[in-house]
């Protein structure tokens, strides 16, 4: 993605925040001025009037590929103009598809804009932006020495804490600690690659505060502690990956010169200390505010007729806000520059997802539209567990994974055939939650096999997870030289990671 730290901290704005506070303020603004607007668009939703997703044309999806190839050439073949404009490309693509988009469905059109910014992406960026923020404030001190024993120890450390501050989290707390400890290598890509796919995807497969898909499938009355059934594949993975890394690194271990490395052996050791600790509290706060929103119903804010904010995750992004601004007011600012915190990654994320976020939406609907959609045929193939874990991974490789699990979390649920006695048998008829508990009794492979294709293919692609795109920027301005997108799938994602959920499936799913 080019360097983005090229400039002097001087240059940048003071705060970031305040540019993302506009935004959303804006996006605020939006919606309350569009109300009548927006509630006109009932007459098109009654009725038998066929889904928004069952009417849009395959080609609707054009500016979203648009997008994805420009992400991916771009870098490669104009990177000066890449890393000057790329939020203006972005917008470009988001812009190409809006207008034709509000000219041909108009209310839809404007309900389906104003509800995948104010309920996914506004939350999006504020999470990120709080685990950023607060992950940025943690400087580890101390010898951490890039040897493969230490590498594969973070990288182990890392998929372990994933699933416990998720993997934004745990991917921002240790990306600069591991490059710091491996800054005298010249062989260091694989590190970063490894680190994608280990704390930044597969790290994140045990808990809803693991990845968004499996948050997703908490608040539609998956257990909480029911994602721990995805275990025995995420160590299978993890083994296979962590032998796989170990074998690499201390192959380039021994391509360093052997200057460098007695050099690197010959350094005084320092115990290994933490600094900025009390972001540690922050942190278990964006945890708690998290999980409030997940398990407390405070009823709705009725923004819209067909834009509905739950008042609990209102109070969620509130409170990510003020902790993001707490570690900043708290946190001296040259810990920050120890820890080589800039802005750049997290700003690179937010302008080009609102992009991604615009023309994914034709994509999401389509899908959502199930077998009435024009993906209707891949929808109606989905029959085997082996299938959800391949198409939902697939999918959630390229478009958001959180809507792709749950578009294939419904079609698990519709494709139960529960009997009138099972419905009469069930405390509160057949609603979600009873048919959840089905669904873990009689299916639980298929759920596991639709979690775990969602959690683990994030890692397969830069858009698959956004860690992923934040790693890589972070890398990037720390000198590592990264992969480009499609080299990234063919040189890494393809030969390593595909065998792996090969394997998985065979054992898993099969």
């Amino acid at each position: 993605m080019g360097n983005l730290a090229s400039g002097s901290d001087e240059q940048r704005p003071p705060s970031p925040w305040r540019t993302q506070l506009a935004l959303a303020l804006l996006a605020t603004a939006a919606v309350l001025l569009l109300p009548d607007i927006a509630a006109a668009a009932g007459d098109a939703h009654g009725g038998d009037h066929p889904s928004l997703g069952a009417r849009l044309p395959l080609w609707s999806v054009g500016p979203f590929v648009g997008i994805l190839l420009s992400i991916a050439l771009f870098p490669l073949v104009a990177p000066a103009f890449w890393h000057h404009h790329y939020g203006k490309v972005a917008a470009g693509w988001a812009v190409l598809f809006a207008i034709p988009f509000l000219v041909g469905y108009r209310m839809e059109a404007i309900d389906a804009i104003l509800h995948i910014y104010a309920v996914d992406y506004i939350p999006f960026i504020i999470l990120l932006r709080a685990l950023f923020t607060v992950a940025g404030g943690i400087v580890v001190r101390g010898s951490l020495k890039g040897a493969p024993k230490v590498n594969v120890t973070l990288l182990a450390i890392g998929t372990v804490l994933s699933s416990v501050i998720g993997t934004t989290g745990a991917s921002m707390l240790l990306i600069r600690p591991l490059m710091r400890a491996n800054d005298w290598r010249i062989n260091k890509t694989h590190l970063i690659v490894f680190f994608i796919f280990l704390v930044s995807n597969i790290g994140g497969s045990l808990t809803p505060l693991g990845d968004p898909p499996l948050f997703l499938g908490f608040l539609h009355s998956v257990p909480f502690f029911w994602t721990l059934n995805l275990f025995s594949p995420y160590l299978l993975v993890s083994i296979m990956l962590l032998v796989g890394f170990f074998a690499l690194d201390t192959y380039y271990y021994r391509k360093e010169p052997e200057d460098a490395k007695q050099a690197m052996l010959a350094q005084e050791s320092e115990p290994l200390k933490l600094v900025g600790t009390h972001n540690f509290l922050y942190l278990g706060g964006v945890i708690a505010f998290v999980l409030f929103s997940g398990s407390v119903k405070l009823g709705d804010v009725h923004l819209t007729a067909h834009l509905h904010v739950p008042i609990q995750n209102i109070v969620r992004d509130v409170g990510l806000v003020a902790l993001g601004l707490l570690s900043m007011k708290t946190t001296p600012k040259a810990l920050r520059e120890e820890n080589g915190f800039t802005w750049g990654p997290i700003e690179e994320v937010a302008y080009l997802f609102a992009g991604i976020f615009m023309t994914i939406i034709p994509a999401l609907a389509i899908l959502g539209a199930g077998v009435d959609g024009k993906l209707g045929w891949l929808v109606a193939g989905v029959q085997s567990d082996a299938s959800y874990f391949w198409v939902t991974g697939g999918l959630s490789s390229f478009l958001d994974n959180a809507p792709t699990y749950l578009t294939f979390f419904n079609t698990a649920l519709g494709g139960l055939d529960m009997s009138a006695a099972e419905c009469m048998q069930a405390a509160a008829g057949c609603g979600e939650p009873e048919k959840v508990a089905v669904l873990i009794s009689d299916k639980e492979r298929t759920l596991l096999a639709i979690s775990a294709g969602a959690v683990f293919m994030g890692a397969n692609t830069y858009i698959g997870n956004a860690p992923n795109f934040m790693v890589k920027a972070i890398a990037e301005e720390g000198g590592v030289a990264m992969p480009s997108f499609f080299g990234y799938i063919v040189r890494w994602s393809l030969p390593i990671l595909v065998p792996c959920f090969v394997v998985v499936t065979f054992v898993y799913f099969m």
